[in-house]
């Protein structure tokens, strides 16, 4: 008897050493740690966003200095081409630029409305035509432009606005009221985001579609509207050649909004307060619309960085830590500054990605999971590089466990907690929560949740294909300081500095919480990499379908 239990111990301390040979122990894991450091992400964040990369715009020679630095650092740390024999995969876009002297013509049974390009209004196509026109499109007040069975809402409910152009309100209704009954409250849906409203307004026939401005809804000020919508405006381009979108998408300040409600005789205010009722039917406002877009087009091709760490033994599923790379490049009609640098958006995350493979690659063993260093283009024309990918995926959607979203680094210092925008939607979680309470930390929702944030990157193309997403997004409970300073930086950032060229590296910007988001991060990847399970989406999110279905056909897949 005795002879069996010590050939028993024996047996399970020999296969305990075996268990354990296969991981990395706590120093390794710490070493790994040490390879993510203030110094050289600081660095290459003074790199990316240097004058040298011009604002790092997409298919410009800033894209080429970016792309090339990213590949040549991920060679360096010995990462393989993630995209068959190459770290790039090619993107082709349209790039339409209106002509900035159009003006919005709008017309009553009185009187001749004009408003300015930039200043008042802003309008763009996505349709691959060199002239677009709204000539006296009748226009209509349709409330937030919504169509949500599952909050029984429908603002085109009876309303044929084939021909006609709508003007629309930004966010929904749940944060105008901030009831929690209504929609997601103050929380913004994805109803309440601009994507949404122009995806609405074709899929009702709309011929354009004008969304009234405000910046506390909206979560930005209009110069980010300016800056972002007027210019060179890249899109992926359809079979129909975008011909399904409506001919016109804009925005118009809301001041603007006034006038033209006016001279139809209503109140913004008044039409605000009916479109948060259930049963509020659109306004036909007796107005017409004209404008004209002429455009240059041109096709383009812009690129997606993949750069892969082959897992052991499970090495055909993958983790993936993604940033986009762009910005919003150079505008040589301002003056003095021209270059949007793009330091904290996005130079900080796409350096982060640098300092998560260095890690990841000192470790004595590998992981079993791959781990996937994604850089993606034209986030800042509307997710449109992480878009492409989640549609021609490289590595399939069923075997990928996870995506992290890094937009925008902490700069402001240590912090008591750290945020993650999604928190709450899947079993991420747990993994995100293990590792914060290692370094003494909490984990928080987004303290902001009205700005929509969830939909408003790079991450979400990935959700919206099943596949569990978050985007840790720095903390705001500062250890000296606390929360509302760090919520006043964030806000003072937004208005002064946001799509600005003022969005500079600055030599005051404390790093130290960045490397502490950075570590935990890795720690909780690693965490994911060492698992056989799959996390899932928790119940009552719109995408855990979506996941359950395509790893059920990839399992029937495999039987077969």
């Amino acid at each position: 008897m005795k002879r069996m239990v010590l050939l028993f111990l024996t047996c399970l301390s020999l296969f305990l050493l075996l268990a354990c040979s296969q991981f990395n122990n706590p120093e390794q894991i710490k070493r790994a740690e040490a390879m993510i450091k203030a110094e050289s992400l600081a660095r290459n964040i003074q790199i990316l966003a240097s004058d040298e990369f011009e604002g790092r715009a997409p298919a410009s020679e800033g894209e080429r200095k970016t792309i090339d630095f990213l590949e040549k650092e991920f060679k360096k740390l010995g990462l393989k081409p993630g995209n068959g024999q190459s770290y790039l995969q090619p993107i082709p876009l349209v790039v339409i630029t209106a002509d900035p002297s159009a003006s919005l013509e709008i017309k009553s049974q009185k009187k001749r409305l004009s408003f300015n390009y930039r200043s008042d209004f802003v309008a763009l196509t996505r349709r691959v035509q060199e002239k677009v026109v709204l000539d006296e499109s009748e226009m209509v007040f349709a409330g937030y432009g919504i169509v949500a069975p599952e909050y029984g809402w429908n603002d085109y409910e009876g309303l044929d606005v084939k021909g006609k152009t709508v003007l629309v309100l930004i966010n929904d209704p749940g944060f105008a009221t901030q009831d929690p009954k209504l929609f997601n409250g103050r929380a913004m849906t994805y109803y309440g985001r601009w994507t949404y409203k122009y995806e609405e307004a074709a899929r009702q026939g709309a011929a354009g579609v004008l969304i009234i401005h405000e910046t506390e809804p909206a979560a930005y000020p209009w110069s980010v509207v300016e800056n972002g919508w007027t210019g060179p405006q890249f899109h992926l381009i359809s079979a129909d050649n975008n011909m399904s979108r409506c001919a016109i998408e804009g925005w118009v300040q809301r001041e603007v909004a006034e006038k033209i409600l006016a001279e139809a005789g209503y109140n913004l205010d008044d039409l605000k307060k009916a479109a948060l009722q259930r049963e509020f039917k659109a306004v036909p406002l007796g107005l017409k619309v004209s404008l004209i877009l002429n455009n240059k087009i041109e096709k383009v091709t812009s690129h997606n960085v993949i750069a892969l760490w082959p897992g052991s033994k499970r090495a055909d599923e993958y983790i993936i830590f993604m940033a986009h790379w762009d910005h919003l490049g150079k505008n040589p009609e301002l003056e003095g500054d021209q270059i949007f640098n793009g330091a904290l958006d996005n130079a900080s995350g796409t350096a982060a990605l640098i300092e998560l493979a260095r890690a990841f690659t000192s470790l004595k063993k590998k992981p079993w999971r791959s781990i996937v260093f994604l850089s993606v283009t034209c986030e800042e024309q509307g997710l449109l590089g992480s878009e492409y990918y989640a549609s021609n995926p490289i590595f399939p959607p069923e075997k990928t466990v996870a995506v992290i979203n890094l937009d925008a680094l902490n700069i402001y210092g240590p912090m008591k907690d750290i945020t993650v925008i999604g928190y709450g939607l899947s079993e991420l979680d747990k993994y995100i929560e293990e590792a914060a309470r290692a370094q003494g930390r909490t984990v928080n929702p987004d303290p902001t949740p009205e700005k929509g944030s969830y939909f408003r990157s790079d991450h979400f193309p990935f959700a919206k294909k099943g596949i569990p997403a978050i985007y840790p997004s720095g903390g705001v409970d500062h250890v000296i300081h606390g929360r509302d300073w760090t919520l006043a930086q964030k806000e003072k950032y937004i208005a002064e500095k946001y799509h600005q060229p003022s969005d500079e590296f600055d030599l005051n910007w404390d790093l130290s919480g960045a490397i502490d988001d950075l570590r935990l991060l890795f720690n909780m990847a690693l965490k994911l990499s060492m698992e056989v399970s799959f996390p899932n989406w928790h119940e009552g999110t719109p995408y855990k379908a979506i996941r359950e279905a395509a790893l059920a056909a990839a399992r029937e897949s495999k039987q077969n």
